[in-house]
């Protein structure tokens, strides 16, 4: 890495923390009536907490994008900027569950018909509900103070790091600006949280998380476990906990606390404990990825099944705990 392209990682970076940083505290100092997230089934919290943090998020991340000049396919920073302005409404007064749908399918469907050339419609369908579904699975992860801001730190800082040694500065200079602005957020949203993201921040951000890990590959920059790998603490506790949720029989469109970092929450751990150990499974899931993108094929592979049955353990013997807790209590 030059020293010329390290200066402009640090500018971006610093530029896109300090607009994030005091956007969102003019949020939190004002507190708009109007955009106050009040407690209902599925919150963690019992008090009304802003819940637009997500705006001075972006705010940071556009700003120094336009000031560097940073590039990226319009067909992600259109489909981004959709979804915000979508969520920015429903965060402000709820929108119909078929609006919010309507606009995923089309952002991901603008990007896999335009970004994904020569792939067959089997692959093209598979990308759209792919990309759907993480786009808000962030969103369901986005539920204790602290926890989607400081993986969106780390997940976003790995994306950074890994396309830096793969010598591609501007693609880089992306993620460090998203990481940078959430790390703002995080100051402000770390236990005991004054603001949350809310829809306007959670839900780009998965689109975000996926479209550009996609684009990472089809770019050469890094294969295609590594961005899988690296988002995996949200993936695999959405993923289990809707299957968990179909197979009872329940609505997985109602809101619930159902998913496992809200049931450890519940089981007296806490939001601080759980945020960190957070932080500390997707470091190690991402210092893996580091480690695997040097290897052959087989090894990722093989690594993405050892963490696929880590998490299988680990889910196992927390419901086992819950049970045992539960029988006892």
């Amino acid at each position: 890495m030059t020293l010329d392209l390290s200066l402009t990682a640090i500018a971006v970076s610093l530029s896109s923390f300090f607009v994030a940083y005091f956007s969102i505290l003019w949020l939190i100092r004002s507190k708009p009536a109007w955009a106050l997230d009040r407690p209902n089934s599925r919150s963690l919290h019992t008090q009304p907490v802003p819940r637009i943090g997500g705006l001075g998020l972006w705010l940071g991340v556009i700003i120094s994008g336009l000031v560097w000049q940073i590039p990226i396919p319009i067909a992600i920073g259109g489909g981004a900027g959709m979804l915000l302005l979508v969520s920015l409404a429903d965060d402000l007064k709820p929108q119909p569950v078929w609006l919010r749908l309507l606009v995923h399918m089309v952002a991901a469907g603008t990007f896999a018909y335009w970004l994904l050339p020569g792939f067959g419609s089997l692959a093209i369908w598979g990308a759209v509900a792919a990309i759907v579904w993480m786009t808000n699975l962030y969103n369901f992860m986005d539920g204790s103070d602290g926890l989607a801001g400081g993986m969106t730190v780390i997940g976003f800082g790995y994306f950074g790091i890994f396309a830096l040694l793969a010598g591609d500065g501007n693609f880089a200079m992306i993620h460090f600006s998203i990481a940078a602005a959430a790390m703002a957020f995080l100051l402000h949203n770390f236990y005991p949280a004054r603001i949350f993201l809310g829809d306007v921040g959670s839900i780009p951000l998965g689109f975000l998380a996926i479209t550009l890990g996609i684009w990472g590959w089809t770019q050469g920059v890094w294969s295609l476990g590594l961005p899988l790998m690296v988002f995996s603490p949200f993936i695999a506790d959405a993923t289990v906990t809707l299957v968990k949720r179909l197979l009872a029989g329940k609505k997985i469109w109602q809101a619930h606390r159902g998913h496992y970092y809200q049931r450890i929450i519940q089981c007296g751990f806490g939001h601080r404990n759980t945020a960190l150990a957070g932080y500390g499974l997707m470091l190690a899931v991402g210092g893996s990825a580091l480690w695997i993108e040097t290897q052959d094929p087989s090894v990722q592979f093989r690594m993405l099944l050892a963490w696929g049955g880590i998490y299988l353990i680990l889910m196992i013997v927390f419901d086992c705990y819950q049970k045992n807790h539960h029988t006892r209590g």
